[in-house]
């Protein structure tokens, strides 16, 4: 009950900035660059801050290397989860400017802002070394490769198009990744972060969650509510999010268990609920960065939220048999 409640208070919280960004945009206090600017701002001040913050604050290197075995598991099911992805794309012909959002729609998860106050309230604080294996899967898989699915799925670029000749580094290393791979040097190289520079990014990356639903909202008023809709796309993605997600991972694990290698309950338990929480709220930011179909973001995120309260109770029922 205690989860449900909070899986409950966390979508509500999470609703609530959809409309505040919503109504702004109705009354006039947003203009059309407004949207434009946030998307920026997110993308290469705010996220990298953000994700270097929350690495420093969870990880250790010693944590890091105890998780290691967990590993195993998580990155496998993004893995399998990305090959099932491509091919239900090309069976499906997602057209393009959806393909990328749809497979991290059905590989990433949405784990800082809803994944863990959800273990917390599940399983007790006793749970987030465990959580940390499904956050560094989940944000490697984010930044050092579902992002590029999103950028080389631009509608705007036309087949075998080539580039200016100069390489982009921006492309190779967005700010993103960038962040995180500074913060496992700092990790490695055990380097302290100067109070005045953790409160600073801590601030900056606290932008990140507020300003990515504003922007959900100012989306969803620009393109009307009747834009919350299930279609083919939108469906197949989410039963990739809410269904294969969490069955990959639970097969990989049960395979792991019957090949000698099992792996505490606990810890089980915290990969299979993080591997159904709901899509990554910055999904329509980088849609919108790579000239993607924003709408479509929008409502996988949207839907996918507002489901996730009928989700949980239902996988806490079934991993009880697992």
């Amino acid at each position: 009950m205690m989860a449900f409640i909070t899986s409950v208070e966390s979508i509500v919280t999470i609703l609530l900035m959809m409309v505040l960004g919503y109504l702004l945009r109705r009354i006039g206090w947003f203009d059309d660059n407004f949207s434009g600017s946030i998307s920026k701002l997110i993308m290469n001040v705010a996220l990298p801050a953000s994700i270097f913050v929350s690495v420093m604050k969870y990880l250790t290197l010693n944590k890091l290397i105890s998780l290691s075995s967990g590993l195993i598991y998580s990155f496998g099911g993004v893995i399998i989860g990305y090959i099932i992805a491509w091919l239900a794309v090309k069976v499906l012909r997602v057209r393009p400017g959806r393909r990328g959002i749809f497979m991290n729609i059905v590989v990433n998860a949405n784990t800082i802002f809803i994944g863990l106050p959800l273990n917390i309230a599940l399983f007790g604080s006793v749970s987030l070394p465990y959580f940390l294996v499904y956050y560094v899967t989940n944000t490697v898989s984010t930044w050092a490769f579902g992002v590029f699915l999103i950028s080389n799925d631009d509608p705007t670029k036309k087949k075998g198009e080539k580039g200016s000749g100069n390489f982009n580094w921006k492309k190779l290393l967005p700010p993103p990744l960038l962040g995180f791979l500074v913060a496992l040097v700092w990790l490695i190289l055990s380097l302290p972060v100067p109070e005045w520079a953790n409160n600073t990014l801590t601030y900056v990356g606290n932008l990140v969650t507020p300003l990515s639903l504003i922007y959900i909202g100012i989306v969803l008023a620009d393109a009307g509510l009747k834009s919350i809709n299930f279609d083919k796309d939108t469906i197949f993605a989410l039963l990739g999010r809410f269904v294969l997600s969490p069955i990959v991972i639970t097969m990989l694990i049960m395979w792991g268990a019957s090949m000698g290698h099992a792996i505490p309950t606990m810890e089980m338990q915290t990969l299979i609920v993080q591997a159904a929480a709901p899509g990554l709220a910055v999904m329509p930011i980088l849609a919108n960065e790579s000239h993607g179909d924003v709408k479509f973001a929008t409502n996988l995120v949207t839907t996918s939220t507002i489901l996730f309260i009928v989700v949980v109770p239902i996988v806490m029922s079934l991993i009880q048999f697992v």
